[in-house]
């Protein structure tokens, strides 16, 4: 496909995923602008993030380290700057490569993981943003953490000086209305605003579920497949 006909493609999804923000939005009776789109753009090469650039997307989800790190230096080498967000699983001893080029680690699941942030982040001129993983269905091979684990999470990474903590990330479960699944974790992130007060950023919410994700309070939503359509369509 050439670079006009990928443009016009891109801009048309990117069309109907604004709209149905926007019709959500209006469904919860809250402003389209409460919700940021964040586009997953894994195995998508960097041709297509600059041309998302381009329409006005601002934030960018990576979840594998080797090809995030080349990707966003190729995308930096055109002159454009977005906010990028790590939404994948970390693995500990990735942590200074992720930090070099991440702006959002939005999969943080361990007190171990925080902490090694932490020290990757250290000499960073602003803060790297954190958000906690929680788990919503208690899979551990789905990441996230459950109950009490979720406070010592957030206070491993407040008590470090080279991260900031935004909120929380959640994945509605497989198999179970996504609604019900939102509705728990609207009432862990008011938790974790009044605990830790301007951490009010939610990451819920997917090309399948995003309209359940706003009704119940998402500020941030991780729109793959619907924005860049199926992934070995590319391939």
């Amino acid at each position: 496909m050439t670079g006009t006909g990928r443009r016009a493609e891109l801009a048309a999804s990117l069309e109907r995923v604004r709209e149905r923000i926007a019709r959500a939005c209006l469904a919860a009776g809250r402003p389209p602008d409460a919700v940021t789109l964040t586009a997953v753009t894994k195995t998508y090469p960097a041709s297509d993030v600059l041309l998302l650039a381009g329409l006005g997307v601002t934030d960018v989800g990576e979840n594998r380290d080797q090809e995030a790190s080349g990707k966003v230096e190729a995308v930096r080498g055109g002159g454009v700057g977005l906010r990028w967000h790590f939404v994948g699983r970390v693995q500990r001893n990735k942590a200074r490569s992720v930090v070099a080029y991440a702006d959002v680690v939005e999969s943080v699941d361990s007190v171990r993981l925080a902490e090694a942030l932490g020290r990757a982040a250290a000499d960073r001129e602003v803060p790297l943003e954190v958000l906690i993983q929680l788990s919503l269905d208690g899979d551990p091979a789905r990441g996230g953490v459950t109950g009490d684990d979720l406070w010592r999470v957030s206070d491993a990474v407040v008590s470090s000086p080279g991260l900031r903590l935004g909120g929380l990330m959640a994945v509605a479960p497989l198999g179970e209305d996504p609604g019900q699944a939102f509705a728990r974790l609207a009432v862990i992130a008011g938790e974790m605003a009044s605990r830790h007060p301007g951490s009010t950023t939610v990451s819920a919410g997917m090309s399948g579920d995003l309209e359940a994700a706003i009704l119940h309070g998402a500020t941030h939503v991780r729109i793959g497949t619907s924005l860049l359509g199926m992934r070995n369509s590319l391939r």
